[in-house]
């Protein structure tokens, strides 16, 4: 897996994509940013903020409040990857995320994408 690409990758440009992805499946931005918060610890003032100042992940996850205790808990594969197989920390968190707005997209419960 190259994984170079993925630490200078601008998460403030990947963001809409995860918005627009949720959106056409009928999820909402509220719904996105509610697993964003989850995973990283932000409150929407803090991810705001990230996205404001145009964050790369590596940024964004390295200056995350808190990565959820559960984060142990998302399985399956996403881009070819088993995410729980992944070494690189970095990547493992991008693809966390991948995974769970997948899973919103998928039509998910919430409560089931949040490991609650």
């Amino acid at each position: 897996m190259n994984t170079a690409r993925i630490y200078h990758m601008l998460f403030s440009s990947v963001y809409p994509l995860y918005i627009q992805k949720a959106e056409k499946k009928g999820r909402s931005k509220t719904e996105v940013d509610t697993i964003i918060c989850w995973l990283t610890g932000y409150d929407q003032v803090g991810l705001q903020h990230q996205i404001d100042q145009k964050a790369t992940f590596e940024t964004f996850f390295k200056e995350a409040p808190q990565i959820h205790p559960n984060t142990n808990k998302i399985t399956g594969v996403i881009c070819g990857y088993r995410v729980e197989d992944i070494e690189d920390d970095l990547v493992q968190k991008v693809r966390y995320l991948d995974k769970l707005i997948d899973e919103l997209a998928k039509g998910k419960a919430m409560e089931k994408i949040l490991r609650t």
